[in-house]
């Protein structure tokens, strides 16, 4: 098991916050960070607050490294428009994302892990790149060998999360079709994510 899916856990009390508004998240009980002196708290610097906005959102869709999440600022940069929204958009276009969001599996961690075993059909080609990115248009689909798997159908079937508008599903074919791609105010985050923090992070 890698260290990113052994860190899981730690991300939420570390941060200190339910960052994907699960129930059974140890921050509902602990809200201060791990360790013994995960009790102090300080007021954080401009850089603090900007560290923070940073991993909070690498660490919602799944922990991404530090070298792919800069690589992902940089694309944003280089696009038209806002730099924050841009990023958005970029994120929500991960192959893992969007499986995530059509509600075929429960948690990112388990998106990564779906993609990466070739459970997912993109326009009826599999694909087993979790940071695969979708275009506006594309169908992405369980194969039929998957769609019986116990974990698809409790996802699929838990009202915990909402679809959200720009990602429609045919949960009869386990097939979503990302509509386009959304600005911040369309992606529904159970926290606040600053991604002009993230901008400011990356271009001091």
């Amino acid at each position: 098991m890698s260290k990113r899916i052994k860190s899981k856990y730690k991300i939420n009390r570390r941060l200190g916050v339910n960052l994907w508004g699960r129930p059974r998240s140890p921050v509902n009980k602990r809200d201060y960070g791990p360790g013994q002196h995960g009790q102090r708290r300080r007021k954080p610097s401009d850089f603090g607050t900007q560290l923070a906005a940073k991993q909070k959102l690498k660490g919602y869709y799944g922990n991404i490294g530090e070298k792919q999440f800069r690589r992902y600022y940089k694309m944003a940069d280089q696009q038209n428009g806002d730099t924050g929204e841009n990023l958005i958009g970029i994120l929500e276009r991960r192959l893992d994302a969007v499986v995530y969001r059509a509600k075929f599996v429960p948690t990112v961690f388990s998106a990564r892990q779906f993609v990466n075993h070739g459970h997912i059909l993109v326009n009826g080609r599999r694909v087993n790149i979790p940071s695969y990115q979708v275009k506006d248009g594309d169908v992405v689909q369980v194969r039929d060998k998957s769609v019986q798997i116990p974990m698809v159908l409790d996802a699929s079937a838990s009202s915990e999360r909402e679809i959200p508008d720009y990602v429609t599903v045919d949960s009869r074919k386990m097939a979503a079709t990302f509509v386009r791609g959304p600005k911040l105010e369309d992606v529904p985050y159970p926290v606040r994510m600053e991604p002009n923090l993230v901008i400011e992070f990356y271009s001091r």
